[in-house]
């Protein structure tokens, strides 16, 4: 096996064991920075869904509050605000939603699913605990889904969801008295729930990971054809130049062409020192001929 065999051979093997590892680290790093890309497209949809909240109760709610008594106005409901908001964004990204589930809600469209009411039981096990990220596998494709409780903390939410004598005439007309009752305070009763589809940010994340490994890829042939050529002219051809003097030499054949390398690496002193013996030996030669 040749020098430049054994030299490819090493290469080739520091290169496949970089690749895995760095296909490996890479592979991880931009997974997780696409899924804390979905989490935080996530969280932004749950603050923008409290910050509508915020502005209904805040400033629509007391504008209407007279009217309230003549006709229940699901515009100063603060969970109808969000949902609105989020209905006009599913206009043109249809697969992220959001929800507030409840366990028994008012409006029956608002009642938990199996797999939602999990998630309300979990905030209801763990009070402490203030926000839940599942990921599930749906027909449209891997979806995140970030959950955060949703509790009674404001006196003013039992005239609706407490008693059901104390809730206005104008809202049980149209919800009826079977639902979103007895309601209690510092009750979890449900959970803001936003999905966010992970498909888009893990494929960027493919393209970027494949991307990556082709100019890796690129960049490691390149290096081995330089090193290679590096390796010919550096180290293989004054050798090899070298190796067949010394053939010529230990032949006996006369007027064989000196060879020293120019230069001050070690190759070249390699030369210079071989240049040396072969005179010395000539000369040797020469002196036991006389």
């Amino acid at each position: 096996m040749g020098l430049r065999t054994k030299f490819n051979l090493v290469l080739l093997l520091t290169f496949a064991v970089g690749l895995a590892l760095a296909a490996y680290l890479s592979d991880r790093i931009l997974k997780h920075n696409a899924r804390e890309e979905v989490i935080q497209n996530a969280r932004v949809m749950v603050e923008s869904a409290l910050g509508a909240r915020a502005y209904t109760a805040e400033q629509i709610k007391p504008l209407l509050t007279l009217q309230m008594k003549r006709q229940f106005l699901p515009q100063t409901v603060s969970a109808y605000a969000a949902g609105q908001v989020f209905k006009a964004l599913r206009g043109k990204f249809p697969e992220y939603t959001y929800k507030e589930a409840a366990l028994n809600p008012t409006n029956p469209n608002d009642r938990a699913s199996d797999w939602e009411a999990d998630i309300i039981q979990e905030f209801r096990n763990n009070p402490a605990r203030k926000e839940l990220i599942v990921e599930r596998d749906t027909p449209t494709g891997r979806m995140l889904n970030l959950a955060r409780p949703l509790g009674i903390y404001d006196e003013g939410c039992l005239t609706c969801h407490g008693k059901v004598e104390d809730a206005p005439k104008t809202m049980t007309d149209i919800y009826g008295v079977n639902n979103g009752f007895g309601w209690k305070l510092k009750e979890i009763v449900g959970a803001q729930v936003v999905t966010v589809p992970m498909s888009v940010p893990f494929e960027r994340a493919r393209q970027a990971f494949t991307t990556f490994l082709i100019l890796l890829g690129g960049v490691f042939a390149l290096l081995l054809v330089l090193l290679n050529i590096l390796l010919h002219f550096v180290v293989i051809r004054p050798v090899t130049r070298m190796a067949d003097i010394a053939n010529e030499v230990s032949l006996g054949k006369p007027d064989v062409p000196e060879y020293v390398k120019p230069g001050s690496d070690e190759i070249a002193s390699l030369s210079q020192s071989f240049s040396r013996m072969r005179l010395s030996l000539e000369n040797a030669m020469k002196m036991l001929g006389e």
